[in-house]
């Protein structure tokens, strides 16, 4: 396997380990999905390495993205989230969380899975880009804009277009690995 990766990168261990082994891949687990959809969020304003560092501290205090939980916090949980040191502590964050259960528990009931709904941004396959470079990738796109749309339609929260479109990278709804990156022939192929 060549080492050539994504710039982004870098050499921190743990940023290393989810290039190569998360983003960009094509994600199908609705619990899953709930997960970067609330890490995405808990993002907005701050660096992705300070996410993925807390993030072992999320799937303890949201109880491992069960949705359907979270959906029933109540402000005695919000607050007590508030004080964990381990996650951002923001309270419209926290709270979008909440919402956000509450509005993926509806999609799923409504589309059988937030799969079904999500993926139909990009028509079920994910969108296969030929950047030669990460200043190349855009901040947002079409299909993010419209997915910003319809889950603020919906009543989401944290949902702008610029989060979309990191949401879709992560959960590889868009291959942006540069075409030096390994990672991107990869996944051209899988």
């Amino acid at each position: 396997m060549s080492d050539a990766r994504c710039a982004w990168a870098g050499d921190d261990p743990l940023y290393r380990a989810y290039h190569d082994e998360e983003w960009g891949v094509p994600l199908h687990d609705d619990r899953a999905l709930f997960e970067f959809l609330i890490l995405e969020g808990a993002q907005a304003g701050l660096s992705w390495i300070t996410i993925l560092k807390k993030r072992p501290a999320y799937r303890a205090a949201f109880d491992q993205f069960d949705a359907g939980r979270i959906a029933r916090y109540d402000a005695h949980q919000i607050e007590s989230l508030l004080q964990n040191p381990g996650i951002v502590r923001n309270r419209l964050k926290v709270r979008a969380a909440v919402t956000n259960a509450q509005k993926f528990l509806a999609v799923q009931e409504e589309c059988g899975s937030f799969d079904a709904f999500i993926w139909r941004f990009v028509d079920g396959m994910p969108r296969q880009n030929c950047w030669r470079s990460f200043a190349e990738v855009p901040a947002r796109s079409a299909e993010s804009d419209a997915m910003s749309r319809e889950l603020a339609r919906r009543g989401f929260k944290f949902v702008g277009p610029t989060i979309c479109y990191a949401y879709m990278q992560a959960t590889g709804m868009v291959n942006d690995h540069t075409t030096d990156c390994f990672r991107h022939k990869e996944l051209r192929c899988s």
